[in-house]
This record gives structure tokens, sequence and C-alpha cells, in this order.
């Protein structure tokens, strides 16, 4: 459990680690350049660099922050891995429903997977659901998170790899988009940002621009940092409408 730099969620919860590559959007994972690194630093939990495990003795790490803190849920892995047994995922959940003073970001790559587990179950209060979409043939996950009863249903398109054209928008809560970083990052134009902007105007959704990446507005490759996070004049830090009752 740590602090995150991550412009729109506060700290990072890691219950288990490692992925493998589904989609385009992985193609330059940052987690698992990451991984790389904390393996050679021998920190725990990556003494098998990027490959899929489940991390027990974090299970607990929540309950021990009484502070309201918002959380990103596996930002060293995708919850809903193919090799994440359910029974570990109920406990998981079992932990968020035990810390309602706290909003878990949970994001996927793997919507069948998502779409399965909460077949039968409920999504808790305090649980925002995600899907990533960064190109259009990955606007199928949309039709798979809109039909699950979570408070609220946000999309991260980032990296933006391409225009992904019309977006449905019917039950979705809230909308990130980013370009891509590290030195082998994919250029992001300007105009499929201001694209998808608009149409969370018109379908009155919430956005959040999180950054440029390696290649800026003018289609310059600089530092992240250099290249800002500015889109039509402003930063865009647009949040859902979200009461948490704990």
């Amino acid at each position: 459990m740590a602090k995150s730099s991550i412009e729109w969620t506060e700290a990072t919860w890691n219950p288990s680690v490692g992925c493998d590559k589904v989609t385009a959007g992985c193609k330059f994972c940052y987690a698992e350049v990451m991984a790389k690194r904390l393996k050679a630093m021998k920190a725990p939990g990556y003494e098998n660099g990027f490959k899929f495990k489940i991390l027990p003795d974090r299970l607990e790490m929540p309950k021990k922050l009484k502070k309201p803190t918002k959380f990103f849920v596996n930002s060293m892995s995708d919850l809903f891995h193919e090799k994440m047994p359910y029974s570990y995922l109920d406990e998981v959940f079992e932990t968020i429903t035990q810390t309602p003073h706290h909003t878990y970001q949970i994001l996927t790559k793997r919507e069948e997977i998502l779409g399965d587990y909460f077949r039968n179950r409920i999504v808790p209060n305090n649980v925002w659901l995600g899907v990533t979409v960064e190109n259009a043939k990955a606007k199928n996950r949309i039709d798979v998170l809109r039909n699950i009863d979570a408070k609220i249903r946000f999309l991260s398109i980032e990296p933006l790899l391409q225009n992904v054209g019309e977006l449905n928008l019917d039950n979705i809560h809230w909308v990130i988009v980013g370009g891509e970083s590290g030195h082998k990052a994919r250029p992001m134009k300007e105009e499929w940002a201001i694209d998808i902007q608009k149409q969370c105007d018109e379908q009155e959704v919430s956005f959040f621009f999180k950054q440029w990446g390696t290649w800026g507005a003018d289609g310059q490759k600089r530092s992240k940092k250099a290249n800002g996070r500015i889109l039509l004049g402003k930063e865009w830090n647009e949040e859902p409408e979200y009461i948490l009752v704990a």
C-alpha cells in the first residue's frame, strides 16, 4: 500500500501482482517495467518479476488506514486476471466491504471475467469499476461494464492509440484519457482526445485528462512532465458525483 503519483487516485493497493499481455494497450506496460526493477531491488512480492502472484499478506492493509482514502486496486496487475481464483477475489472484496470509509477504483482489460464474477455477486457501494478502452476494437468492453450494477462505472482511455470513434456512454459516469509514456511510447493525436472530451460533454459524463505522455500536443517527443496536462487550454480534473457513506 503506497501513496500514488497517478493523478486520478490517492494510493495503490496490490493484493496480487504480475500480469500477461492481452491487448495492444499492454505492449509497453509500465507495470512490467516497474516489476523488473522491483525484482532487481529484491522487493517483497516481486521475486518472480511480473509473473502473476496473489499476496494474501496484503489483504488486511487497507484496514490499518483510518483516513478515508481513494485506492487504485492492482496498479501492478489486473484483478480479474485469468489465474485469479474467485475464492481469493471474494477475500479481496470482503476487505473492501469491511472498509466502507475507503473508495476502491478497479480497472480491467478482462471484461468477460469481470462480467462473469459479478453475475451473481453484488458490487460494494465503495467500488468504482472501470475498463480500459485503448482503441476502437476495445469498445466492446463498455457494453459489459454498463450492465454491471456499480455506483460508479468508468473508462480509462489510456494509452489512447487511435481515434476510438463514436462512444455510447450510457450508464458510464467518468472517462479518463491519456497518452502513453516511456521511450517507446506511441503518439496520441490532439484531435482524438478532443473528440472524446466533446462526446463526454454532450452525454454529460465527467472527463479527466490525465496526461499527454511522451508525445506533446505539437507532436514533439519530450518528458512527460514537460508535455503537461493541458487540453483545449485547461486542465481537466472532473470527477463523477459520488457520496461515500461509511
